[in-house]
Protein backbone atom coordinates (compact mmCIF):
# COMPACT_ATOMS: atom_id res chain seq x y z
CA UNK A 1 0.00 0.00 0.00
CA UNK A 2 1.59 3.42 -0.99
CA UNK A 3 1.18 6.25 1.46
CA UNK A 4 -1.63 7.71 -1.16
CA UNK A 5 -3.62 5.02 -0.12
CA UNK A 6 -4.40 7.05 3.12
CA UNK A 7 -6.29 10.23 2.24
CA UNK A 8 -6.95 13.56 4.85
CA UNK A 9 -9.66 15.52 3.36
CA UNK A 10 -9.09 19.04 3.83
CA UNK A 11 -11.39 22.35 3.64
CA UNK A 12 -9.49 24.50 0.85
CA UNK A 13 -11.03 27.35 2.63
CA UNK A 14 -9.12 29.10 5.64
CA UNK A 15 -10.87 30.79 8.29
CA UNK A 16 -9.81 34.34 8.91
CA UNK A 17 -9.90 33.93 12.57
CA UNK A 18 -7.36 31.40 12.82
CA UNK A 19 -3.87 31.38 14.24
CA UNK A 20 -0.66 29.93 13.01
CA UNK A 21 2.56 28.64 14.12
CA UNK A 22 5.73 29.96 11.87
CA UNK A 23 7.13 27.03 9.51
CA UNK A 24 10.88 26.77 8.81
CA UNK A 25 11.76 28.19 5.51
CA UNK A 26 13.16 24.56 4.52
CA UNK A 27 9.73 22.80 2.97
CA UNK A 28 11.96 19.81 1.66
CA UNK A 29 12.00 17.89 4.51
CA UNK A 30 8.53 16.39 6.05
CA UNK A 31 8.32 18.02 9.50
CA UNK A 32 6.64 16.31 12.07
CA UNK A 33 3.82 17.20 14.19
CA UNK A 34 2.09 16.23 17.18
CA UNK A 35 -1.45 16.20 18.39
CA UNK A 36 -2.64 14.61 21.84
CA UNK A 37 -6.57 13.66 20.70
CA UNK A 38 -8.46 13.89 23.72
CA UNK A 39 -11.56 11.59 22.46
CA UNK A 40 -11.86 8.19 23.69
CA UNK A 41 -11.52 5.64 20.73
CA UNK A 42 -13.04 7.97 18.30
CA UNK A 43 -11.12 8.85 15.31
CA UNK A 44 -11.38 12.17 13.29
CA UNK A 45 -14.23 13.12 11.47
CA UNK A 46 -12.84 13.88 8.46
CA UNK A 47 -10.31 11.04 8.58
CA UNK A 48 -10.78 9.04 5.41
CA UNK A 49 -9.10 5.94 5.62
CA UNK A 50 -8.73 2.96 3.11
CA UNK A 51 -7.55 -0.15 4.56
CA UNK A 52 -5.90 -2.94 1.61
CA UNK A 53 -3.98 -5.95 2.14
CA UNK A 54 -0.58 -5.07 1.84
CA UNK A 55 0.49 -8.14 0.66
CA UNK A 56 -1.32 -11.47 -1.31
CA UNK A 57 0.28 -14.69 -2.19
CA UNK A 58 0.31 -14.09 -5.84
CA UNK A 59 2.71 -11.43 -5.23
CA UNK A 60 5.60 -14.19 -4.05
CA UNK A 61 5.03 -16.68 -6.44
CA UNK A 62 6.38 -14.04 -9.42
CA UNK A 63 9.35 -13.24 -6.90
CA UNK A 64 12.41 -14.68 -6.51
CA UNK A 65 13.43 -16.19 -3.04
CA UNK A 66 16.30 -13.81 -3.26
CA UNK A 67 13.67 -10.88 -3.37
CA UNK A 68 11.55 -11.99 -0.68
CA UNK A 69 14.59 -12.65 1.39
CA UNK A 70 15.71 -9.29 1.00
CA UNK A 71 12.09 -7.77 1.75
CA UNK A 72 12.28 -9.60 4.63
CA UNK A 73 15.04 -8.10 6.32
CA UNK A 74 14.52 -4.90 5.26
CA UNK A 75 11.11 -4.59 7.19
CA UNK A 76 13.03 -6.37 10.01
CA UNK A 77 15.33 -3.68 10.19
CA UNK A 78 12.64 -0.77 9.90
CA UNK A 79 10.54 -2.49 12.69
CA UNK A 80 13.91 -2.18 14.52
CA UNK A 81 14.90 1.25 13.86
CA UNK A 82 11.13 1.83 14.70
CA UNK A 83 11.38 0.53 18.01
CA UNK A 84 14.49 1.78 18.92
CA UNK A 85 12.84 5.31 18.27
CA UNK A 86 9.85 4.65 20.22
CA UNK A 87 11.79 3.04 23.68
CA UNK A 88 13.86 6.10 23.84
CA UNK A 89 11.02 8.93 23.32
CA UNK A 90 10.46 8.72 27.02
CA UNK A 91 14.19 9.38 27.81
CA UNK A 92 13.96 12.33 25.45
CA UNK A 93 11.49 13.99 27.57
CA UNK A 94 8.19 12.76 25.42
CA UNK A 95 5.58 12.34 28.60
CA UNK A 96 3.46 9.33 27.43
CA UNK A 97 1.84 9.22 30.73
CA UNK A 98 -0.83 7.29 31.64
CA UNK A 99 -4.09 8.46 30.08
CA UNK A 100 -7.50 7.51 29.83
CA UNK A 101 -7.51 8.91 25.88
CA UNK A 102 -5.56 7.92 22.89
CA UNK A 103 -3.01 10.01 21.66
CA UNK A 104 -2.58 10.33 18.14
CA UNK A 105 0.63 12.27 16.40
CA UNK A 106 0.49 15.09 14.49
CA UNK A 107 3.27 16.76 13.43
CA UNK A 108 4.76 20.26 14.92
CA UNK A 109 7.90 22.21 12.82
CA UNK A 110 10.02 24.39 14.35
CA UNK A 111 10.35 28.11 14.02
CA UNK A 112 13.04 30.41 13.08
CA UNK A 113 11.41 33.40 12.39
CA UNK A 114 8.60 35.32 12.90
CA UNK A 115 8.06 36.52 9.63
CA UNK A 116 8.04 32.91 8.07
CA UNK A 117 5.19 32.01 6.29
CA UNK A 118 2.75 29.08 8.36
CA UNK A 119 1.27 26.20 7.50
CA UNK A 120 -2.73 25.69 7.21
CA UNK A 121 -2.16 22.29 9.05
CA UNK A 122 -1.11 24.14 12.12
CA UNK A 123 -4.16 26.86 12.13
CA UNK A 124 -6.40 27.43 15.45
CA UNK A 125 -9.80 28.52 14.53
CA UNK A 126 -9.89 30.64 17.84
CA UNK A 127 -13.40 31.55 16.84
CA UNK A 128 -14.75 27.69 17.69
CA UNK A 129 -12.28 27.68 20.35
CA UNK A 130 -13.80 30.68 22.04
CA UNK A 131 -17.42 29.35 21.24
CA UNK A 132 -16.58 26.00 23.16
CA UNK A 133 -14.89 27.82 26.27
CA UNK A 134 -17.72 29.85 26.57
CA UNK A 135 -20.10 26.83 26.25
CA UNK A 136 -17.72 25.79 29.30
CA UNK A 137 -17.95 28.49 31.49
CA UNK A 138 -21.29 28.49 33.27
CA UNK A 139 -21.40 25.68 35.49
CA UNK A 140 -22.97 24.58 38.91
CA UNK A 141 -20.25 24.80 41.74
CA UNK A 142 -18.40 22.02 42.80
CA UNK A 143 -19.68 20.07 45.47
CA UNK A 144 -17.72 20.21 48.62
CA UNK A 145 -16.73 16.83 50.37
CA UNK A 146 -18.31 15.98 53.31
CA UNK A 147 -16.21 16.82 56.55
CA UNK A 148 -15.89 12.66 58.20
CA UNK A 149 -14.63 12.23 54.55
CA UNK A 150 -11.51 14.53 54.58
CA UNK A 151 -10.74 13.69 58.17
CA UNK A 152 -10.95 10.17 56.99
CA UNK A 153 -7.85 11.17 54.07
CA UNK A 154 -5.33 11.81 56.63
CA UNK A 155 -6.60 11.16 59.84
CA UNK A 156 -2.84 11.84 61.53
CA UNK A 157 -2.67 15.45 60.73
CA UNK A 158 -6.24 16.06 62.03
CA UNK A 159 -4.81 14.21 65.35
CA UNK A 160 -1.55 16.27 65.50
CA UNK A 161 -3.38 19.93 64.66
CA UNK A 162 -6.66 20.49 67.09
CA UNK A 163 -10.18 22.23 66.09
CA UNK A 164 -9.35 25.20 68.53
CA UNK A 165 -6.92 27.26 69.56
CA UNK A 166 -5.42 29.89 71.83
CA UNK A 167 -8.45 32.58 72.06
CA UNK A 168 -6.54 35.30 72.97
CA UNK A 169 -3.65 35.07 70.44
CA UNK A 170 -4.24 36.11 67.11
CA UNK A 171 -2.43 33.53 65.38
CA UNK A 172 -3.48 30.06 65.35
CA UNK A 173 -1.39 28.63 68.24
CA UNK A 174 -1.95 25.79 70.82
CA UNK A 175 0.58 23.82 73.32
CA UNK A 176 1.66 20.20 72.50
CA UNK A 177 2.34 17.73 74.61
CA UNK A 178 5.49 16.33 74.62
CA UNK A 179 5.72 12.74 75.29
CA UNK A 180 8.92 10.29 76.27
CA UNK A 181 12.25 11.51 76.38
CA UNK A 182 13.11 15.04 74.89
CA UNK A 183 15.62 14.70 72.41
CA UNK A 184 18.79 16.79 72.34
CA UNK A 185 18.08 17.59 68.46
CA UNK A 186 14.25 17.71 67.91
CA UNK A 187 15.37 18.84 64.33
CA UNK A 188 17.60 16.05 63.75
CA UNK A 189 14.90 13.88 61.47
CA UNK A 190 13.17 16.82 60.10
CA UNK A 191 12.97 16.41 56.26
CA UNK A 192 12.77 20.36 55.85
CA UNK A 193 16.27 20.09 57.94
CA UNK A 194 17.89 17.54 55.86
CA UNK A 195 16.63 18.90 52.46
CA UNK A 196 16.90 22.51 52.73
CA UNK A 197 19.96 24.94 53.69
CA UNK A 198 17.85 27.76 54.75
CA UNK A 199 16.14 25.68 57.39
CA UNK A 200 19.32 23.84 58.18
CA UNK A 201 21.09 26.84 59.11
CA UNK A 202 17.94 28.35 61.52
CA UNK A 203 17.69 24.98 62.60
CA UNK A 204 21.09 26.31 64.62
CA UNK A 205 19.07 29.01 66.59
CA UNK A 206 16.32 27.00 67.17
CA UNK A 207 18.10 24.11 68.43
CA UNK A 208 19.87 26.25 70.99
CA UNK A 209 16.85 27.92 72.52
CA UNK A 210 14.34 25.16 72.26
CA UNK A 211 14.96 24.01 75.99
CA UNK A 212 14.26 27.22 77.13
CA UNK A 213 10.62 27.69 75.54
CA UNK A 214 9.34 24.74 76.80
CA UNK A 215 6.50 24.92 79.34
CA UNK A 216 5.96 22.88 82.41
CA UNK A 217 2.68 22.07 83.49
CA UNK A 218 1.22 19.43 86.27
CA UNK A 219 4.64 17.67 85.71
CA UNK A 220 4.10 17.57 82.23
CA UNK A 221 6.05 19.16 79.53
CA UNK A 222 4.57 21.73 76.30
CA UNK A 223 6.17 23.26 73.14
CA UNK A 224 3.82 26.60 71.62
CA UNK A 225 2.79 24.63 67.85
CA UNK A 226 1.31 27.49 65.56
CA UNK A 227 -0.08 26.99 61.82
CA UNK A 228 -0.27 29.94 59.58
CA UNK A 229 -3.07 32.61 60.61
CA UNK A 230 -2.86 33.57 56.50
CA UNK A 231 -1.47 32.08 53.07
CA UNK A 232 -0.09 33.68 50.01
CA UNK A 233 -1.09 31.03 47.67
CA UNK A 234 -0.33 32.32 44.24
CA UNK A 235 0.34 32.19 41.50
CA UNK A 236 3.63 31.36 40.18
CA UNK A 237 5.63 34.94 38.60
CA UNK A 238 2.88 37.04 40.02
CA UNK A 239 5.14 38.66 42.48
CA UNK A 240 4.26 36.35 45.38
CA UNK A 241 8.32 36.61 46.51
CA UNK A 242 8.60 40.16 46.80
CA UNK A 243 5.64 40.17 48.32
CA UNK A 244 6.65 37.81 51.13
CA UNK A 245 10.07 39.66 51.86
CA UNK A 246 8.41 43.07 52.25
CA UNK A 247 5.56 41.83 54.52
CA UNK A 248 8.41 40.36 56.52
CA UNK A 249 9.53 44.26 57.47
CA UNK A 250 6.44 44.75 59.52
CA UNK A 251 7.27 43.68 63.02
CA UNK A 252 4.01 42.10 64.10
CA UNK A 253 4.57 38.99 60.62
CA UNK A 254 6.03 36.42 61.46
CA UNK A 255 6.09 33.88 58.74
CA UNK A 256 7.57 30.86 58.05
CA UNK A 257 11.28 30.41 58.22
CA UNK A 258 11.55 29.29 54.30
CA UNK A 259 9.30 30.65 51.14
CA UNK A 260 7.32 27.94 49.93
CA UNK A 261 7.45 25.02 51.75
CA UNK A 262 4.82 23.34 49.39
CA UNK A 263 3.59 21.23 52.13
CA UNK A 264 -0.34 21.17 51.50
CA UNK A 265 0.05 20.34 47.71
CA UNK A 266 3.30 18.37 47.23
CA UNK A 267 5.47 17.53 50.24
CA UNK A 268 2.82 15.97 51.80
CA UNK A 269 2.56 13.65 49.62
CA UNK A 270 6.24 12.98 48.61
CA UNK A 271 6.14 14.94 45.57
CA UNK A 272 7.64 18.22 44.17
CA UNK A 273 7.47 17.24 40.75
CA UNK A 274 5.79 14.27 39.22
CA UNK A 275 8.68 13.81 36.67
CA UNK A 276 10.70 13.36 39.77
CA UNK A 277 8.60 10.22 41.14
CA UNK A 278 7.32 10.18 44.51
CA UNK A 279 9.72 10.00 47.52
CA UNK A 280 9.28 10.73 51.27
CA UNK A 281 6.27 12.13 53.05
CA UNK A 282 6.68 15.16 54.59
CA UNK A 283 4.54 14.57 58.62
CA UNK A 284 2.08 17.76 59.15
CA UNK A 285 5.44 17.74 62.39
CA UNK A 286 7.80 18.75 59.85
CA UNK A 287 5.60 21.84 58.58
CA UNK A 288 4.81 22.95 62.00
CA UNK A 289 8.50 23.05 62.48
CA UNK A 290 8.93 25.55 60.25
CA UNK A 291 6.58 28.24 62.48
CA UNK A 292 8.67 27.32 65.50
CA UNK A 293 10.96 30.94 65.17
CA UNK A 294 7.38 32.59 65.36
CA UNK A 295 6.04 30.29 68.20
CA UNK A 296 9.81 30.82 69.71
CA UNK A 297 8.81 35.05 69.86
CA UNK A 298 4.94 34.67 70.75
CA UNK A 299 6.33 31.79 73.44
CA UNK A 300 8.92 34.63 74.61
CA UNK A 301 6.89 37.85 74.88
CA UNK A 302 4.21 35.74 76.57
CA UNK A 303 6.18 34.35 79.28
CA UNK A 304 7.50 38.00 80.23
CA UNK A 305 6.02 40.22 82.47
CA UNK A 306 2.45 39.54 81.56
CA UNK A 307 0.99 36.26 79.40
CA UNK A 308 -1.51 38.91 78.27
CA UNK A 309 1.42 41.13 76.66
CA UNK A 310 -0.64 42.64 74.04
CA UNK A 311 2.54 42.60 71.50
CA UNK A 312 2.02 38.99 71.92
CA UNK A 313 -1.39 38.69 70.67
CA UNK A 314 -0.98 40.52 67.43
CA UNK A 315 1.93 38.52 66.02
CA UNK A 316 0.70 37.05 62.61
CA UNK A 317 2.27 34.28 61.18
CA UNK A 318 1.70 33.95 57.69
CA UNK A 319 3.13 31.18 55.28
CA UNK A 320 3.79 31.72 51.17
CA UNK A 321 3.72 28.49 48.66
CA UNK A 322 2.46 30.02 44.99
CA UNK A 323 1.53 26.43 44.48
CA UNK A 324 -1.01 26.26 46.81
CA UNK A 325 -4.01 27.94 44.64
CA UNK A 326 -3.69 25.28 41.75
CA UNK A 327 -1.99 22.01 42.52
CA UNK A 328 -3.92 19.52 43.31
CA UNK A 329 -1.59 16.98 40.91
CA UNK A 330 -1.20 14.52 44.04
CA UNK A 331 -4.53 13.49 43.97
CA UNK A 332 -4.95 11.60 40.16
CA UNK A 333 -2.42 9.51 41.87
CA UNK A 334 -3.57 9.05 45.26
CA UNK A 335 -7.22 8.23 43.89
CA UNK A 336 -6.33 7.07 40.59
CA UNK A 337 -8.86 3.90 40.65
CA UNK A 338 -11.58 6.20 41.12
CA UNK A 339 -13.62 7.34 38.30
CA UNK A 340 -14.03 11.16 38.85
CA UNK A 341 -12.83 13.15 36.12
CA UNK A 342 -12.39 16.15 38.68
CA UNK A 343 -9.75 16.02 42.17
CA UNK A 344 -12.01 14.91 44.87
CA UNK A 345 -10.65 16.78 47.39
CA UNK A 346 -8.93 20.34 47.16
CA UNK A 347 -6.19 21.52 49.18
CA UNK A 348 -8.73 24.30 50.56
CA UNK A 349 -10.56 21.40 51.95
CA UNK A 350 -8.19 20.75 54.81
CA UNK A 351 -7.03 24.17 54.85
CA UNK A 352 -10.76 25.55 55.68
CA UNK A 353 -11.51 22.31 57.63
CA UNK A 354 -8.52 23.10 60.15
CA UNK A 355 -8.61 26.97 60.17
CA UNK A 356 -12.22 28.24 58.64
CA UNK A 357 -11.22 31.83 59.47
CA UNK A 358 -7.61 31.79 57.80
CA UNK A 359 -7.10 34.36 55.44
CA UNK A 360 -6.15 34.26 52.04
CA UNK A 361 -4.01 36.73 49.40
CA UNK A 362 -3.98 36.07 45.29
CA UNK A 363 -1.73 37.83 43.73
CA UNK A 364 -2.37 38.30 39.85
CA UNK A 365 -1.25 39.40 36.86
CA UNK A 366 -2.02 39.66 32.83
CA UNK A 367 -2.77 35.94 32.18
CA UNK A 368 -0.28 35.82 28.82
CA UNK A 369 2.21 38.11 30.87
CA UNK A 370 2.81 35.56 33.62
CA UNK A 371 2.83 32.39 31.08
CA UNK A 372 6.16 34.02 29.24
CA UNK A 373 7.70 34.86 32.47
CA UNK A 374 6.97 31.27 33.99
CA UNK A 375 8.26 29.93 30.12
CA UNK A 376 11.45 31.77 30.53
CA UNK A 377 12.42 31.44 34.03
CA UNK A 378 11.23 27.58 33.91
CA UNK A 379 12.99 26.43 30.58
CA UNK A 380 16.56 26.14 30.88
CA UNK A 381 17.80 25.78 26.85
CA UNK A 382 16.40 26.97 23.41
CA UNK A 383 14.58 30.02 24.74
CA UNK A 384 13.12 32.11 22.37
CA UNK A 385 10.07 33.82 21.21
CA UNK A 386 9.70 32.15 18.44
CA UNK A 387 9.86 28.90 20.71
CA UNK A 388 7.22 30.18 22.85
CA UNK A 389 5.07 30.71 20.19
CA UNK A 390 5.12 27.39 19.23
CA UNK A 391 4.68 25.77 22.25
CA UNK A 392 2.11 28.18 23.27
CA UNK A 393 -0.07 26.67 20.02
CA UNK A 394 0.57 22.97 21.17
CA UNK A 395 -0.92 23.86 24.15
CA UNK A 396 -3.67 25.24 23.34
CA UNK A 397 -4.14 22.58 21.04
CA UNK A 398 -3.86 20.18 23.85
CA UNK A 399 -6.28 22.36 25.62
CA UNK A 400 -8.75 22.54 23.23
CA UNK A 401 -8.93 18.96 22.48
CA UNK A 402 -9.75 18.47 26.26
CA UNK A 403 -12.36 20.52 26.22
CA UNK A 404 -14.27 19.48 23.24
CA UNK A 405 -14.69 16.09 25.23
CA UNK A 406 -15.29 17.21 29.20
CA UNK A 407 -15.72 19.92 31.47
CA UNK A 408 -13.59 23.16 31.91
CA UNK A 409 -12.43 21.82 35.55
CA UNK A 410 -11.65 18.69 34.65
CA UNK A 411 -9.16 20.04 32.08
CA UNK A 412 -7.78 22.83 34.49
CA UNK A 413 -7.22 19.78 36.89
CA UNK A 414 -5.85 16.97 34.69
CA UNK A 415 -2.88 15.75 35.51
CA UNK A 416 -2.02 13.92 32.12
CA UNK A 417 -2.65 17.23 30.15
CA UNK A 418 -1.02 19.37 32.66
CA UNK A 419 2.04 17.44 32.41
CA UNK A 420 1.79 16.99 28.57
CA UNK A 421 1.37 20.62 27.92
CA UNK A 422 4.71 22.26 26.89
CA UNK A 423 3.85 26.00 28.70
CA UNK A 424 1.25 25.83 31.95
CA UNK A 425 -1.29 27.19 29.96
CA UNK A 426 -4.18 26.15 32.46
CA UNK A 427 -2.27 28.29 35.25
CA UNK A 428 -3.85 31.20 33.92
CA UNK A 429 -7.49 30.16 33.76
CA UNK A 430 -7.98 31.87 37.35
CA UNK A 431 -11.72 31.99 37.42
CA UNK A 432 -11.77 27.95 38.21
CA UNK A 433 -9.25 27.96 40.95
CA UNK A 434 -11.16 31.77 42.47
CA UNK A 435 -14.15 30.14 42.57
CA UNK A 436 -13.64 26.32 43.87
CA UNK A 437 -11.81 28.67 47.06
CA UNK A 438 -15.06 30.37 47.32
CA UNK A 439 -16.75 27.17 47.81
CA UNK A 440 -15.13 27.10 51.24
CA UNK A 441 -13.88 30.58 52.27
CA UNK A 442 -15.93 33.47 52.53
CA UNK A 443 -15.71 36.56 49.69
CA UNK A 444 -14.29 38.80 52.45
CA UNK A 445 -11.88 36.19 53.80
CA UNK A 446 -10.13 36.37 50.19
CA UNK A 447 -8.10 39.20 48.85
CA UNK A 448 -7.32 39.09 45.13
CA UNK A 449 -4.31 41.70 44.25
CA UNK A 450 -2.73 42.00 40.91
CA UNK A 451 0.67 42.95 40.12
CA UNK A 452 0.64 45.59 37.37
CA UNK A 453 -1.39 47.77 40.54
CA UNK A 454 1.86 46.42 43.31
CA UNK A 455 4.17 47.48 40.62
CA UNK A 456 3.00 51.30 39.64
CA UNK A 457 2.31 51.57 44.05
CA UNK A 458 3.59 49.32 46.01
CA UNK A 459 2.86 51.42 49.09
CA UNK A 460 -0.59 51.51 48.54
CA UNK A 461 -0.85 48.22 47.78
CA UNK A 462 1.20 46.84 50.89
CA UNK A 463 -1.07 48.99 52.75
CA UNK A 464 -3.68 47.34 51.80
CA UNK A 465 -2.06 43.82 52.72
CA UNK A 466 -1.48 44.92 56.27
CA UNK A 467 -5.68 46.73 56.54
CA UNK A 468 -6.82 43.13 54.67
CA UNK A 469 -4.69 41.38 58.21
CA UNK A 470 -5.61 44.26 60.79
CA UNK A 471 -1.72 44.26 61.13
CA UNK A 472 -1.08 47.49 63.38
CA UNK A 473 0.85 50.64 61.99
CA UNK A 474 4.44 51.14 61.23
CA UNK A 475 7.21 53.39 61.58
CA UNK A 476 7.99 55.85 59.06
CA UNK A 477 11.58 54.37 59.03
CA UNK A 478 9.69 50.83 58.04
CA UNK A 479 7.51 52.45 55.61
CA UNK A 480 10.02 53.87 53.56
CA UNK A 481 12.61 50.43 53.26
CA UNK A 482 9.59 48.96 52.39
CA UNK A 483 8.56 51.37 49.27
CA UNK A 484 12.11 51.77 48.55
CA UNK A 485 13.50 47.93 48.69
CA UNK A 486 14.42 46.55 44.91
CA UNK A 487 11.82 44.62 43.20
CA UNK A 488 12.90 40.86 43.95
CA UNK A 489 12.92 37.48 41.57
CA UNK A 490 12.61 39.80 38.69
CA UNK A 491 13.28 38.81 35.08
CA UNK A 492 17.26 37.60 34.35
CA UNK A 493 19.52 39.85 32.47
CA UNK A 494 20.17 36.59 29.39
CA UNK A 495 16.09 36.53 29.42
CA UNK A 496 15.62 40.35 29.03
CA UNK A 497 17.88 40.01 26.02
CA UNK A 498 15.18 37.49 24.22
CA UNK A 499 12.63 40.38 24.15
CA UNK A 500 8.86 40.06 24.51
CA UNK A 501 6.62 37.42 23.08
CA UNK A 502 5.80 37.96 19.40
CA UNK A 503 2.85 40.27 18.92
CA UNK A 504 1.22 37.04 17.61
CA UNK A 505 1.34 35.17 20.16
CA UNK A 506 0.28 38.56 22.41
CA UNK A 507 -2.45 38.44 20.28
CA UNK A 508 -3.63 34.73 20.70
CA UNK A 509 -3.23 34.52 24.17
CA UNK A 510 -5.05 37.15 24.84
CA UNK A 511 -8.27 36.33 22.57
CA UNK A 512 -7.91 32.71 24.97
CA UNK A 513 -7.96 33.97 27.91
CA UNK A 514 -10.42 36.81 27.13
CA UNK A 515 -13.62 35.03 28.20
CA UNK A 516 -11.98 33.58 31.19
CA UNK A 517 -10.78 37.17 32.18
CA UNK A 518 -14.15 38.41 31.86
CA UNK A 519 -16.06 35.86 34.42
CA UNK A 520 -13.09 36.82 36.59
CA UNK A 521 -13.56 40.67 36.71
CA UNK A 522 -17.41 39.71 37.14
CA UNK A 523 -17.59 38.15 40.27
CA UNK A 524 -14.67 40.53 41.54
CA UNK A 525 -16.32 43.51 40.59
CA UNK A 526 -13.35 44.48 39.00
CA UNK A 527 -12.64 45.42 35.39
CA UNK A 528 -9.03 46.17 35.94
CA UNK A 529 -8.50 41.97 35.96
CA UNK A 530 -9.93 42.35 31.79
CA UNK A 531 -6.46 43.50 31.12
CA UNK A 532 -7.48 45.42 28.44
CA UNK A 533 -4.38 47.94 28.75
CA UNK A 534 -1.58 45.42 29.71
Amino acid sequence: MSLSDLKYERSPQTDPSLHSLPMAGNHRKSPVRTLFDFRHTNLPENLDIKWFPLLSMSVFRGISKVKVVSFLLGLTLTFIIMASYILTWDKKGLLLTPSPYQLSLLVTPTSTAAEEVSSEENLINMKLLVKIIDSKLEYPPRKVPDEKDIVATDSHLFSVIPRHFLPESKSPCWYEEISGKISTDPYKRNLYNLRSKSFKKACDHLRTNFHQHLQHRHGKLFRLRCLPYFYIIGQPKCGTTDLFHRLLMHPELQFNIMKEPHWWTRRRFGYIRFKDGFQENFPVEDYLDLFDLAAQNIQEIRSGNSSEDPRALQLITGEASASTMWDNQAWSHIHGDREETEPPFLVQDFIHTLQPRAKIIMMLRDPGERLYSDYLYFKVINKSAENFHQKVVESVQLLQSCLSERSLRSCVYNTSLANTMPVRLNLGIYIVFLLDWLTVFRREQILVLRLEDYGANIKLTIKKVFDFLSAGPFSKQVAATVTKQEMLNTRRAEDRDLGPMLPATRDLLREFYQPFNHKLARVLDNEAFLWRNS
